[in-house]
């Protein structure tokens, strides 16, 4: 006689119950009966997780039971999710499966759990490191991009790039330890400036970020005034001087502003966004809020800069000479070589377009040693045209970068070996700021410079911050007077007067001098009757083509 339905789930319960047992896991037979639980099996690995009774009145029911009814009136053999179990402190995290024990019997199923506790508090210990800075304990970049991230309206945030000034000098200087103590107590200063609803973070090595939660969930203009009055009260907070070791340190920063309602396609470009207004902000010394044209010109610079190393690569810039002739007869004695370029396409850049570019990008070392071996090669062909030597000079300006970051004699005497050339046929032009950078270093390079027989000048003298100890022990043989001084100095007695101070110290010293920008006969005339010994300006020419300044060998304008 075959055993009827009842008898059948008997059987069937007490199988599940025995077969229960031998998981691993905790498990658990459920029985429903017109949508209550009144029948139930379990294993020991149940009993001892203590994941409570599964009864009608158990809370794990009251927030399984809804998934349990679900997952038997529908067709699916099996169901699987995530589930938790307590509350924030003593939490369990559970993996769990929903099964049928027999496909033929829709009333019961059997419910299995996973621990998953563990994993997921190693995971959230090694998400919360890895969005940690070390150091400080404050989030660093990534964990920066995540808080930025969660917030709902971006347009009710700013977010701020703070630049410490000097960083990089302080940390060589004073050690590492002392630098890292420093970033420990501005990081604290700065905390202490913020409200309560305001973050920081550490996003590199010397540069904090905050996220500034807008009041009124930001409001145009207002919202903008209250970003930089957050910076000014950074920017005082740190005025303080810092002891460390014997030290007391002024540190200032510089502070970039991007706000959330600007056009930002995600987090790390809202960021990157802050981070160029810290540019402008180190130029102007205040905090600037991010404008859409520094993307586009930082774009446009590494577009310059990716053509510019192919055209130096491929030599494809070329060289134009602007004559510099004595004040006295008006005979040309030199060339400044001025660098030009025309692309592929055809485009004229400008020098003070591209030569800052390369001096960022470190392109100024190849672009520099070019330039010293161009111009070598044109007075050895003009030499060559000439049948003799054609008793011009050639100047090449030296950057403070260039003269930091390469060995000028060596790629000198190199050229000259390749060429024939003397190095009394060649002036190296070099500016006040590249020998105020590292003094001890650029006074060896310009012996060993004059140690091969070149001269020596200094540029744009007057602008910058000259120490006269330095004029009277480096091997400087003329000073150039910036034009600045020179262009309608005619009409300015101050200038005037500037330009005769010059004069003396460069006499006083055993000096040349050469005046720039002269544009006039008139210039021409005072200057030399000044006692100025070279000019140079739009009078004589514009700079000019190769071939167009040979032809102007043994001419000159008439002083």
């Amino acid at each position: 006689m075959a055993p009827d339905a009842t008898t059948q789930s008997i059987v069937a319960t007490e199988l599940v119950a025995r077969a229960l047992e031998l998981v691993p896991i905790p498990a658990a037979h459920v029985v429903v009966n017109a949508g209550k639980f009144d029948l139930f099996a379990m294993n020991r690995a149940y009993k001892l997780a203590g994941l409570g009774v599964i009864a009608e009145r158990s809370p794990m029911i009251g927030e399984l039971g809804p998934r349990i009814l679900a997952f038997l009136e529908s067709p699916s053999l099996r169901l699987d999710f995530e589930w938790t179990l307590g509350d924030a402190i003593d939490c369990r995290y559970y993996r769990v499966t929903i099964a049928r024990t027999f496909a033929s019997l829709r009333d019961r199923c059997t419910i299995s759990f996973i621990d998953q506790t563990s994993q997921v508090q190693t995971e959230r210990s090694l998400r919360r490191e890895m969005t940690t800075d070390s150091l400080t304990g404050l989030p660093n970049r990534e964990g920066f991009e995540d808080l930025i991230e969660s917030v709902g309206d971006r347009g009710a945030i700013a977010v701020l790039a703070i630049d410490i000034d000097r960083f990089g000098r302080l940390n060589s200087c004073l050690g590492s330890l002392a630098g890292d103590e420093l970033l420990i107590t501005v990081a604290r200063r700065i905390k202490g400036a913020l409200r309560a609803r305001d973050t920081l973070a550490r996003i590199g090595g010397d540069q904090f970020g905050i996220l500034m939660a807008i009041e009124g969930g930001g409001a145009g203009d207002s919202d903008r005034h209250e970003a930089h009055a957050l910076a000014d009260r950074i920017q005082r907070t740190l005025t303080t001087p810092f002891r460390l070791t014997d030290y007391e340190i002024s540190v200032e920063c510089s502070v970039g502003i991007a706000h959330g309602a600007d056009e930002a396609e995600d987090v790390a470009e809202l960021i990157r966004h802050a981070q160029f207004a810290v540019k402008r902000a180190k130029a102007s010394g205040r905090a600037e809020s991010y404008l859409p044209q520094d993307f586009a010109i930082a774009r446009a610079q590494f577009s310059m800069e990716t053509a510019l190393r192919r055209a130096i690569e491929n030599r494809e810039l070329r060289l134009a000479y602007q004559p510099i002739c004595d004040l006295a007869t008006g005979r040309i004695v030199s060339f400044e070589a001025l660098a030009r370029w025309t692309d592929e396409d055809g485009t004229h850049h400008c020098p003070t377009e591209f030569i800052p570019v390369a001096e960022e990008s470190g392109l100024i070392v190849p672009l520099g040693r070019w330039a010293i071996d161009e111009a070598a090669r044109t007075l050895a062909y003009w030499d060559a045209c000439h049948g003799a030597p054609c008793g011009v000079k050639v100047a090449v300006n030296l950057s403070a970068i260039q003269l930091q970051r390469d060995d000028i004699a060596p790629v000198l005497e190199a050229v000259l070996v390749a060429t024939g050339l003397t190095g009394d046929r060649f002036t190296l032009e070099l500016t006040e700021s590249a020998i105020v950078t590292d003094p001890d270093r650029i006074a060896e390079t310009m012996h060993a410079l004059k140690a091969l027989g070149t001269t020596l000048a200094m540029d744009d003298f007057g602008t910058g911050y000259s120490n006269l100890a330095y004029l009277q022990k480096l091997p400087i043989d003329v000073l150039k007077i910036d034009r600045s001084f020179v262009t309608g100095m005619l009409a300015d007695r101050d200038k005037v007067s500037i330009v005769r101070a010059i004069l003396s110290l460069a006499q006083a010293l055993g000096m040349k001098t050469t005046a720039e920008g002269i544009e006039t006969i008139e210039l021409a005339q005072t200057l030399a009757a000044l006692g100025c010994t070279y000019g140079q300006g739009y009078f004589y020419a514009k700079p000019l083509e190769a071939d167009a300044a040979f032809a102007m060998i043994g001419t000159g304008v008439g002083a």
